[in-house]
């Protein structure tokens, strides 16, 4: 039987003398060989062995309008016969901003830069000018960044987890010092009264807490009604600052991200993946007392920082995602939605235990029967092998995943796509492994 990822083998293998183990970000490595791919366009992309995808990966979310959308490339044409950097001022800049304080809830000011973990990194040093305190409360299972203060209590194993009600912080990284969990305090995501005995602890002592808003890196679990306010109200009562990482989140659940979408704004947020349409960009944004801490010592810098390129893409990413009051970000929600409930359904033909959580835009596939899925621990229940068996399967049928089970949708998304999506999960549910039945 032929090998139909024989040219992304080779490919690998020659990549590999000069890159890293053959990819740009470990993240890539994912079975059966990392894929090389030669073109895509909408939903869809193509490999070099020739084989067809529809993209549910979106370059791990920030392709929001999907590949190549046509005013999205003449932007950028446009753009490229300009200046491609100044490292000074320019009108874009200033355009993106403006667009940013007219959507996000707690953009007084905002600033600009080129990865989320920067942007983290950026907000926990305002956070701690501001109040002159030094610790961060962070949730177990949470990702803001891969720096060493940032990559804390990610993906804790069972053994060095700690008590459900206090985490103990722990290192996801060889070469973090351990000087790193120094000024960390972890919490169980979820979880209000261990939340509440933390601060009656630490209160005093924490600069601020960061949260993703819905914990879109590990599963895609929805913050329980009312956890987000009474997380806003403890800051307050406190003097901490509360931040929102909508890396994901923004301009993805809502045009205003999370806080809008919840209705709790948090003194600062950061962005990325979806602002930009794909193109490298990262903000941070808050209120002016925090922000203007960068004008009176708390340094923050970069060289490409507001670039023209990146500006251009941002202008014209968020004026298609606000136009018609949002009615691209409403479809691509909307179709995720159907997503979900005809994979859920296929599978419960099958008699296949699958559960998704999260919103219609970024939701997550979990194989299990446990209930509830509200914090990082409930994944442990998760059956990842079985989960490696479904995406392998759908690869070979055509539909393109992330590897911890992800799944975007785009405004470019349509209902012929999303059948084509379920009819293939249909195939693949009823040839899974018979450990998998219900």
């Amino acid at each position: 039987m032929p090998d139909r990822y024989a040219g992304s083998r080779a490919r690998l293998q020659r990549a590999a003398r000069v890159l890293t183990g053959g990819v740009s970000s470990p993240f890539r490595a994912k079975a059966p060989v990392p894929l090389f791919f030669q073109d895509a366009a909408g939903p869809r992309l193509w490999d070099v062995d020739g084989n067809g995808y529809i993209d549910y990966a979106l370059g791990w979310g920030p392709l929001i309008l999907g590949h190549k959308h046509p005013e999205l490339v003449e932007t950028l044409r446009l753009q490229a016969a300009r200046p491609h950097h100044y490292g000074a001022q320019h009108e874009l800049e200033m355009e993106v901003a403006e667009r940013l304080h007219a959507l996000v809830p707690c953009a007084e000011l905002c600033a600009f830069c080129c990865s989320g973990s920067e942007a983290v990194a950026a907000v926990f040093r305002l956070a701690r000018a501001f109040t002159g305190r030094n610790r961060i409360l962070r949730f177990e299972g949470h990702y803001h960044g891969w720096h060493d203060q940032e990559l804390i209590s990610y993906r804790p194993s069972p053994e060095r987890m700690g008590p459900d009600h206090a985490p103990c912080p722990t290192l996801d990284s060889k070469g973090q010092p351990p000087n790193s969990l120094e000024n960390v305090v972890v919490a169980p995501w979820n979880d209000l009264p261990a939340l509440e005995d933390l601060f009656s602890r630490w209160g005093e002592e924490i600069a601020a807490v960061i949260t993703e808003p819905v914990l879109c890196n590990s599963g895609c679990l929805e913050p329980e009604p009312g956890f987000l306010a009474e997380l806003r109200s403890l800051t307050r009562r406190y003097g901490s600052l509360l931040i929102f990482d909508e890396v994901i989140t923004g301009f993805r659940i809502a045009l205003g991200g999370a806080q809008q979408h919840f209705g709790v704004t948090p003194d600062l947020a950061t962005f990325g993946k979806a602002i930009a349409g794909g193109v490298v960009l990262s903000a941070f944004a808050g209120r002016k007392d925090v922000m203007e801490m960068m004008l009176s010592g708390a340094a923050f810098g970069g060289t490409f920082n507001g670039n023209p390129l990146a500006m251009a893409a941002a202008k014209t990413t968020l004026d298609l995602l606000a136009a018609g009051h949002g009615a691209a970000l409403d479809h691509a929600n909307r179709m995720g939605n159907l997503l979900r409930q005809g994979l859920e359904q296929a599978a419960e033909q099958a008699g296949i235990a699958l559960r998704t959580t999260g919103f219609g835009a970024a939701f997550a596939l979990h194989f299990t029967t446990h209930r509830p899925l509200r914090q990082y621990r409930d994944l442990r229940y998760d059956n990842k092998e079985l989960l490696q068996h479904f995406l392998r399967g759908m690869l070979d049928e055509g539909v393109y995943l992330l590897p911890d089970g992800r799944v975007y949708t785009s405004v470019v998304h349509h209902q012929d796509e999303i059948a084509e999506t379920i009819g293939a999960a249909r195939k693949v549910l009823n040839q899974l492994p018979r450990m998998a039945r219900c």
